[in-house]
């Protein structure tokens, strides 16, 4: 592993003229991405089997899609590969070495929801027919830990205006009291919404990638998040090594130890940032994945059991109208990929 004062000397890549032929943070972003990518492709087959010798094996519900039912017994809490190899290269080289504290929100994001999310995907597999954690207790527990986040963010000297977001074509502005609940809100909506589009091989890991992409040439841009940057593209390294096992058809699942460390983290980025109305935009998948669900029940209770689709969340629905799983996921990627396009022009407008 390199020191700090290796990337230093690697990033003073000059032409014989002696400018800077790429800016030093975006190198350092790039290496960090190649390094994640590249433990995760090694560590993940030594991962997959310890959790296939483990028996943590996904559970699938028997009113799902049947064309789900081949992946009962698939080896899942996989998301603690990606969300322990971001977090282990953050804390020595972006944490400590400059003390850029910030990043602790990100990295303690990461870790406690991936920690919460472990603890239930185990509760699903050491009983079978098992449900795991109760969906009341999960939610509290995220409550917590989102509660935690917004109250750092408000500590002394990280952010110089913590309650600021900004507003597209208005330029920054202060929500005061209201952004206590909304920075929660986001948290915690955003954690839960991934752990409801993690629903396809590939699905929640791809379009997670792209978003996390996107807020980091945000970060990169604005210049005074350049830290953010680099833990955005450490992690898009992660979840791409993650993708590769993760396709269709999938060999680990990420379990809620990954979705919910992704949708945590990605919020406190978008917080940290200030571009929490921009996160909506950039997580837009989750959005109508999350909406199509609470569209689904609430149709169901007005209307005494009939059904807006043929099975919530959408993903499901368009898999029952016929659209093979590969086509749900990449229609979904190429969705994603316009919204943080998007997500960008509007953090800059």
């Amino acid at each position: 592993m390199l020191s700090t004062a290796g990337f230093n000397a690697l990033f003073a890549t000059t032409n014989p003229t002696g400018s800077k032929l790429i800016p030093q943070v975006l190198l350092q972003a790039m290496v960090f991405g190649v390094a994640s990518f590249t433990i995760c492709m090694f560590a993940a087959p030594y991962v997959i089997r310890f959790l296939r010798g483990m028996s943590i094996g996904k559970q699938i519900r028997v009113e799902g899609p049947q064309s789900h039912l081949t992946k009962v017994g698939t080896p899942t809490m996989g998301g603690l590969l990606f969300s322990t190899v971001t977090s282990v290269l953050t804390v020595a080289y972006i944490i400590f070495p400059g003390m850029h504290l910030s990043q602790l929100l990100t990295v303690g994001a990461l870790t406690s929801c991936s920690a919460l999310g472990a603890v239930d995907d185990r509760m699903t597999t050491v009983r079978a027919g098992s449900a795991g954690m109760r969906a009341r207790f999960k939610l509290a527990w995220t409550v917590i830990i989102a509660i935690v986040i917004v109250a750092a963010l408000h500590t002394p000297r990280l952010l110089a205006h913590p309650d600021n977001v900004w507003v597209p074509s208005f330029g920054s502005r202060s929500f005061g009291i209201w952004y206590w609940p909304l920075a929660v809100a986001a948290i915690v909506g955003t954690a839960h919404a991934v752990n409801l589009t993690d629903g396809l091989d590939g699905l929640a890991a791809g379009s997670s990638a792209i978003a996390f992409t996107s807020f980091g040439v945000i970060a990169l841009l604005t210049r005074n998040y350049l830290y953010t940057g680099e833990f955005c593209f450490c992690m898009v390294g992660a979840l791409l090594a993650f993708l590769w096992y993760n396709i269709y058809p999938a060999r680990v699942f990420m379990g809620d130890a990954g979705s919910l460390a992704i949708g945590a983290s990605l919020a406190t980025v978008a917080l940290l940032l200030n571009q929490l109305l921009v996160l909506p935009i950039i997580g837009f998948v989750y959005v109508i994945v999350t909406v199509s669900v609470m569209l689904q029940v609430g149709y169901f209770k007005l209307t005494g059991g009939r059904r807006l689709l043929r099975m919530s969340p959408l993903h499901n629905h368009l898999q029952l109208a016929g659209w093979h799983e590969n086509q749900v996921t990449q229609r979904f990627w190429i969705v994603s990929m316009l919204c943080g396009v998007a997500g960008v022009a509007l953090a800059f407008s």
